[in-house]
């Protein structure tokens, strides 16, 4: 075969080498492109020889020192060029060593492990181990400093777990203080609101806001954070809800520290004609939910005597067994429509936010016909707080809800929520809460641990439309490292975690966004002895 190139560089053309006719006609790029082409070829191949002549060089002066600065990198990074391996200068054997497991039994009455780096880096300098040794010692050492820094974490879990569960003595003061105030006072019986604002319970021209609570203080905080901050406070309208030994004191507080010109309405749940007549479910759920708490693995014990399991697992199994998780107070928001049947739309409070701004626009939020308006949870710069979907709450394992449900999908926050009352009348969303509760309990827990937020994430499904981060600020009670600009920033800000602002475990950074809201001469808040810190 014969190969002839044209002067020209633009034609290559192949000739059959037995005397055949046809030929091949190649036409290649304009000559300009071809120069480049092979001017830059030349380039590489110039590169290339010059980088084999290195890595030779560099493996002539390895064989005659311990190391080179090129040779270490690659050693470290263990690659391969041209077929060159760079082995690294670690004995096998450490790397054996430290790839087996060490049990605690191992550990226990074993005086002669290092307790801190020095102590280790004099046993070494002193002792003149080979390299097998060194990686025992090694091992021994981290492996009793992970045991003990899981320990103190899995602890401090469960003193938060202890602190966030009882009642601060302030607050049990300031209760005892109100039920005694309301016995004695008139003024701390007054009707809430008075006779002539009753009609504006049920006029929908108002913005409607629910809290359901049992924390006077707490309750109080929300209160004054919404009024002070709203732009038109004589259209606020605040609906109380609390349960029946906490009506009182509750009663007496908001009575003695009215906020006019909003209305405020004080009431407790046997007050509701809905709430007295016959069964209701979400009574029969907790009844049976407790008999279940009162035996779930043990209680906070069993939880804190796992070892195989990760701090921070035990951590959320402990915060689902916290009390609030089984209050009525945190079950009976989802009979909304039928306590407040009157209203077409309402913003739910929990009672461990902070309102920064004025709330009014919610009601200008089209929510394209869904039920529930709430903030997604799953994208937000804080990964640790916005990474949350319905894998973080849900058992996928279990067939129920790995056949029904996407692990991957978004979940919600609750605390700040808008409702269209009169969409969610339209659906089965109780009924669903309801009849999954049940499911739960049948299955031992198995289809989440306990809580509350699990059953709704399942109720809403399909009925959630997303609004703007900015009106739902989450992880103030158990993310310390959010900062005090971000969440003054924020238009609410929510204290979801063990660490609430009422309680000496509060982060002390954190703690003035709420406590700004107190009167700290008022004569119950000085009288319990209720401080800033």
């Amino acid at each position: 075969m014969l190969l002839q190139i044209s002067p020209s560089l633009r034609h290559v053309t192949v000739l059959p080498g037995k005397g055949l006719k046809e030929f091949i006609k190649v036409k290649v790029a304009s000559r300009r492109l071809s120069y480049r082409m092979l001017f830059y070829s030349l380039l590489f191949f110039t590169f290339l020889l010059r980088f084999v002549f290195v890595l030779k060089a560099v493996d002539n002066i390895d064989r005659e020192n311990k190391c080179s600065s090129i040779g270490c990198l690659g050693k470290k990074l263990r690659p391969k060029i041209l077929g060159r391996s760079l082995e690294s200068n670690v004995p096998e054997v450490i790397y054996g060593i430290l790839d087996q497991p060490l049990g605690k039994d191992e550990l226990e009455q074993r005086t002669d492990i290092p307790q801190t780096l020095e102590e280790f880096m004099v046993q070494i300098k002193e002792g003149g181990y080979d390299a097998k040794t060194f990686a025992i010692k090694l091992r021994e050492m981290v492996t009793l400093m992970e045991q003990r820094t899981r320990e103190a974490k899995v602890q401090e879990y469960l003193y938060r777990h202890v602190a966030s569960s009882s009642i601060p003595k302030q607050l049990h003061c300031l209760g005892l203080k109100l039920a005694n105030e309301h016995t004695n006072n008139a003024a701390a019986r007054l009707q809430l609101p008075s006779a002539e604002l009753v009609p504006a319970l049920v006029d929908n021209n108002y913005f409607h806001f629910v809290l359901a609570s049992d924390n006077v203080l707490a309750a109080s905080m929300v209160a004054t954070s919404l009024v002070r901050n709203s732009l038109r406070p004589q259209k606020v309208v605040l609906h109380i809800i609390t349960d029946r030994k906490t009506h009182y004191p509750m009663q007496a507080w908001f009575s003695l520290h009215p906020l006019s010109p909003a209305i405020i309405e004080v009431k407790a749940l046997h007050h509701f004609d809905w709430f007295t007549k016959g069964k209701v479910p979400v009574l029969e759920a907790m009844e049976k939910d407790q008999n279940v708490i009162s035996q779930f693995r043990g209680g906070s014990s069993a939880i804190v005597a796992n070892t195989t399991e990760k701090p921070r697992v035990i951590a959320a199994k402990l915060q689902a067994l916290s009390p609030k998780y089984n209050s009525v107070m945190n079950h009976i928001r989802i009979h909304l429509p039928e306590l407040f049947s009157s209203l077409n739309k309402v913003v739910f409070l929990d009672d461990d936010i902070v309102v920064q701004t004025d709330l009014s626009p919610l009601w200008d939020i089209d929510m394209n016909g869904k039920v529930n308006g709430a903030v997604e949870t799953c994208n937000g710069e804080d990964q640790y707080v916005m990474s949350k979907r319905l894998k973080s709450y849900l058992n996928f394992s279990h067939p129920l809800i790995s056949q029904n449900f996407d692990p991957n999908e978004c979940a919600w926050a609750y605390g700040m929520n808008i409702f269209d009352l009169d969409a969610w009348r339209k659906t089965n969303i109780s009924s669903t809460y309801h009849y999954w509760v049940e499911q739960n309990i049948k299955s031992d827990l198995g289809l989440w641990q306990l809580g509350t937020l699990p059953p709704w994430l399942i109720a809403f499904h399909g009925h959630v439309h997303t609004i703007d981060p900015f009106w739902h600020m989450l992880g103030l009670g158990y993310q310390e490292s959010t900062s005090f600009a971000d969440a003054k920033s924020a238009g609410v800000i929510h204290f979801n975690g063990r660490a609430k602002p009422w309680l000496d475990i509060a982060f002390p950074h954190l703690r003035p966004l709420w406590t700004k809201y107190i009167d700290f001469s008022d004569y119950f808040i000085k009288s319990c002895h209720i401080k800033a810190l």
